[in-house]
């Protein structure tokens, strides 16, 4: 079992200003690594090597060797021999990187004083993000800027105690045992990460012998419940819950505090000791942000994991929702653009950004994993649009929040309508029993009591006789204190 446990340190002043600069050294050699590879992709493709541009398979210069006018050629190392079999093979440029690092150390001698696994955790982050952007997970990595790039990793000599962890030319940083490390379990690599309050570490801890967390069959699955996710309320259950969107970064209170932190850092004079001070502000008000985000978020998972055995979300694609509006040219006059309502799609991309659907779902998959229970995100298209009764769809059946069918007359929620249609999606790919297909028998609207007919009822016998009691006890109690 692999699991990551996250302290804050308490370094020293020496050990903080050390770690302040290893950060500035690496995020500048990540930045040579990569200028190094895109004039790799361009030297090659001026040559002729690589024709081929729509085959990403085939034209991958960008993790080829680095070109014959770099710094890393001067090693002559581009091929590496296999031991066993004697093959001759070229190196990647992340293989070049790593055995060049050396090289590195005696043109810039500073470097000299990060560890060695340090630097080989920098090269292989830039590969990460490589690896990302040829397999669709992730756009093409750009150069890092301080904003940005706030960490490392260390891989070895890492040693922890009650009060102190050990890191490799770091030396013994004190840290807050907030919680302690279950025996058995190995530290595999350490991320000290700067934050707007301190320096973190995150340990990846892993015991072989914990077995992973088991997950039901889906023959005992009794219960399935389908989440759509909103702004207004933050998420809608497919049997009628919903719960509502406290609005972290977005409610009018934080946003006037947004604004003047955001007036009072524009107008300091740049490079200026008191700019550095309302910098840290903002960063701080930011993190709080943060901070109240993450723990609602998982108050809120751990309530919607308790609901059911098997929990179905939706899939969403929250870059293309958060796209920018196409513009609109006018034709007879050029240069001349028509309003294309991007400055009102502001508003809702900040929304969507404050509701951070994808952490909220997250943490619902990692409780779900952890309770054995069965976690699925299905495709959201038309789930608004279909009838969760009679499956007809139709455009014109939502209006704004409600759902009225036009076939059948079915009126809901919109969005608890959309929820239970992401629960038959989830039923249909895991083929769950019969008994979770029992549909919820709601009240219709139309035939609830008013709540205006409430205020003319009389009291009961019932209701007045508790109020008789409480009145009672509040007499005695006030006339005991007057004769004390």
């Amino acid at each position: 079992m692999l699991l990551g446990y996250r302290y804050k340190l308490k370094p020293n002043k020496e050990q903080t200003l050390k770690v302040l600069r290893w950060i500035d050294m690496l995020r500048a050699n990540y930045n040579y690594n990569l200028a190094d590879r895109e004039a790799t992709y361009q030297t090659r493709f001026i040559q002729g090597e690589y024709c081929n541009l729509r085959n990403k398979s085939a034209a991958c210069p960008l993790t080829c060797p680095i070109s014959t006018n770099s710094a890393t050629s001067d090693t002559g190392e581009v091929y590496k021999v296999k031991k066993k079999t004697g093959e001759i093979k070229l190196k990647t440029a992340e293989e070049i990187q790593i055995t060049n690092l050396p090289v590195l150390k005696q043109v810039r001698p500073w470097y000299k004083e990060i560890d060695s696994t340090v630097l080989q955790q920098n090269v292989k982050r830039l590969q990460i993000a490589y690896n990302n952007f040829f397999a669709g997970r992730g756009k093409y990595p750009k150069f890092k800027n301080r904003s940005n790039f706030q960490s490392f990793t260390f891989t070895t000599g890492i040693k922890v105690a009650d009060k102190a962890i050990y890191l490799p030319k770091l030396g013994w940083v004190g840290y807050f045992n907030s919680r302690p490390i279950p025996e058995g379990f190995k530290v595999k690599s350490a991320t000290v990460r700067l934050k707007a309050d301190g320096l973190y570490v995150t340990l990846k801890i892993e015991d072989k012998a914990v077995p992973s967390f088991p997950i039901i069959p889906t023959e005992a699955v009794r219960t399935v419940v389908g989440l759509d996710m909103g702004i207004t309320q933050l998420v809608h259950g497919s049997d009628g819950s919903q719960y509502s969107n406290p609005k972290h970064s977005t409610n009018k209170r934080t946003r006037k505090l947004l604004k003047v932190r955001q007036r009072s850092l524009s107008r300091k004079n740049k490079r200026s000791n008191n700019r550095k001070k309302a910098r840290v502000k903002v960063s701080r008000l930011h993190q709080k942000i943060t901070h109240k985000r993450e723990a609602f978020q998982w108050k809120l998972a751990r309530e919607l994991t308790k609901k059911a055995d098997a929990i179905i979300v939706e899939d969403l694609n929250i870059s293309a929702m958060k796209k920018r509006c196409s513009t609109k040219e006018d034709s007879n006059q050029k240069g001349r653009f028509f309003p294309n309502g991007q400055s009102r799609k502001r508003g809702l991309n900040r929304s969507i950004s404050d509701a951070s659907w994808y952490s909220l779902t997250k943490k619902i998959e990692y409780l779900a994993a952890k309770q054995g229970k069965i976690f699925e995100r299905v495709n959201p298209r038309f789930t608004s649009q279909i009838c969760s009764c009679c499956g007809h769809k139709d455009k014109a059946s939502r209006s704004k929040e409600k759902f009225i069918c036009t076939n059948c007359g079915h009126h809901a929620d919109a969005d608890i309508n959309a929820a239970r249609n992401i629960k038959k999606r989830g039923i249909e790919i895991h083929s769950f029993p019969a008994s979770c297909k029992v549909k919820i028998k709601v009240v219709p609207e139309d035939f609830r009591e008013p709540e205006q007919l409430r205020l003319f009822e009389m009291p009961t016998t019932e209701s007045t006789e508790g109020k008789r009691r409480r009145a009672a006890r509040t007499l005695q109690t006030a006339g005991a204190w007057e004769l004390g």
